[in-house]
């Protein structure tokens, strides 16, 4: 069953419950003129409504998890599966082509094989389906009938029906805590396993990054997995570069959006800055890689640095800090613009002027608006990859010189990722450590960033 059709159902459903006990609310009226409901009509549709609509949502999604299960299970007993290979790709490639046709997103098969296994699967998709329209309509039919006998003249529907969308809201603002802690928990539990083949003190403090994938995994050189490396090159690129051009030039931005531009020339200005926000990370790496890194590598070489690097951190960090310009500009922007006006037309009343107003009377007013932005901003660059991958190179340095290639920790979760790795091998369960490291990192700069907004916050409420 599609998930088009389960909605379908469920709104369909839904309203027949709720057209039906909105008129059994009408006919407590006609029977007794003088009673007073204690909800309105409109409300004993809605929590029949809800009685229908949640269970049968419900019963779907565990019935989509359950129902190709069970397709599965009757093809595979039936004879046309009895010459499939017993395990391996092939048998799933087999499998997966005759279902494809049987369900109607493929027009033939190419293996032979699959043919006959076309009309079983096309006969168990139709059993399971009407299963579970006819589950689902018993489903309905229970849970309306139950809302619907309980409704009265004296029934407080509405209350009923809010204390739900209560509970709803609150659920949909959980789902983001949640996930949250699923995040942390599965880092945590694969950065245990690393750190039980990995000494923490190597990891955290070696300076030397090499793993070896196809190495002896129960004889891990602990050595060949420093990430002082990747950490450094993570802020060097994403911290100190990137910040370099995006902080002066988006707090610029802002202010002179704010203090000196023109209304009409704000309209186009601001929409046209926070583009840069939209732009796939992935053309900043195409810019970043053959426009930004040649012409640096040619610039260094013409005034005799011929030790520059096609792939440098300078351009990866160039093109970052252009990226990240409109969390920067926005946050400020706002900020500024919020400060309320008598502080600057008393700054001005006073005699100041307007750079002065804006050094010692805005930009303070708003600096926890400005720092937030920051952080933002930072923890956005440091969490970017396709612009190291495509700019700053693979290899981990520990250096300081911006017309090198180094790599961040991003790049190395994706390369460790990738592949034909184990998950019981070192080398994969790094990736998972590098991914705890940098969750605690941006978890950290949040945390700044928040004790920053509340303590100046307070100081100019």
């Amino acid at each position: 069953m599609s998930l088009v059709t389960l909605l379908l159902m469920a709104i369909g459903l839904g309203l027949a419950g709720w057209l039906a006990a909105r008129a059994r609310a009408w006919t407590f009226q006609k029977e007794s003129p003088g009673t007073r409901l204690a909800a309105r009509p409109n409300y004993h549709g809605w929590y029949v409504a809800l009685w229908i609509t949640v269970p049968v949502l419900v019963f779907g999604v565990i019935w989509s998890a359950i129902a190709p299960q069970l397709v599965m299970q009757s093809v595979l007993a039936s004879p046309a599966a009895a010459d499939l290979p017993q395990f391996g790709f092939a048998r799933d490639s087999i499998l997966a082509e005759a279902r494809a046709v049987a369900s109607g997103n493929a027009q033939a098969v190419f293996n032979p094989q699959a043919e006959a296994l076309i009309e079983p699967f096309r006969s168990a998709l139709s059993f399971y389906n009407w299963i579970g329209i006819a589950l689902i309509a018993a489903i309905a039919l229970a849970a309306g009938s139950f809302a619907f006998l309980r409704l009265k003249p004296n029934f407080t529907a509405r209350t009923r029906v809010e204390r739900t969308v209560m509970i709803v809201l609150l659920l949909a603002s959980l789902v983001a805590i949640l996930t949250t802690f699923g995040i942390f928990a599965s880092l945590v539990f694969e950065t245990v396993r690393f750190f039980g083949m990995v000494s923490p003190i190597d990891f955290l403090f070696g300076t030397f990054w090499g793993p070896d994938p196809m190495s002896n995994p129960e004889a891990a050189d602990g050595s060949r997995y420093g990430a002082i490396p990747l950490f450094w090159g993570t802020i060097y690129i994403g911290a100190i570069i990137a910040m370099i051009v995006a902080i002066p030039l988006g707090l610029m931005s802002a202010i002179y959006l704010t203090q000196y531009a023109d209304p009409r020339l704000r309209a186009w200005l601001k929409p046209a800055l926070e583009i840069l926000a939209g732009v796939p990370t992935v053309v900043y790496g195409y810019f970043a890689a053959l426009t930004v890194a040649p012409a640096i590598r040619d610039f260094a070489v013409s005034i005799g640095i011929t030790s520059a690097s096609s792939e440098s951190a300078l351009a990866a960090g160039l093109v970052m800090g252009v990226m990240i310009i409109p969390f920067v500009s926005s946050m400020a922007d706002d900020s500024i613009a919020a400060v309320p006006s008598a502080m600057r037309d008393g700054s001005l009343a006073m005699g100041a002027t307007t750079s002065e107003t804006i050094r010692r009377v805005l930009v303070p007013a708003a600096l926890p608006g400005i720092v937030a932005g920051v952080m933002l901003a930072v923890s956005r660059a440091i969490g970017e990859t396709m612009i190291v991958v495509m700019a700053a190179g693979a290899a981990a340095n520990l250096t300081g010189n911006p017309l090198e290639a180094m790599t961040t920790v991003t790049f190395q979760i994706v390369a460790m990722l990738t592949g034909e790795g184990s998950f019981d091998h070192p080398a994969t369960l790094s990736a998972f450590a590098l991914g705890f490291v940098l969750f605690m990192v941006t978890l950290a700069l949040n945390f700044v960033a928040l004790r920053v907004v509340k303590r100046f916050r307070e100081a100019y409420d």
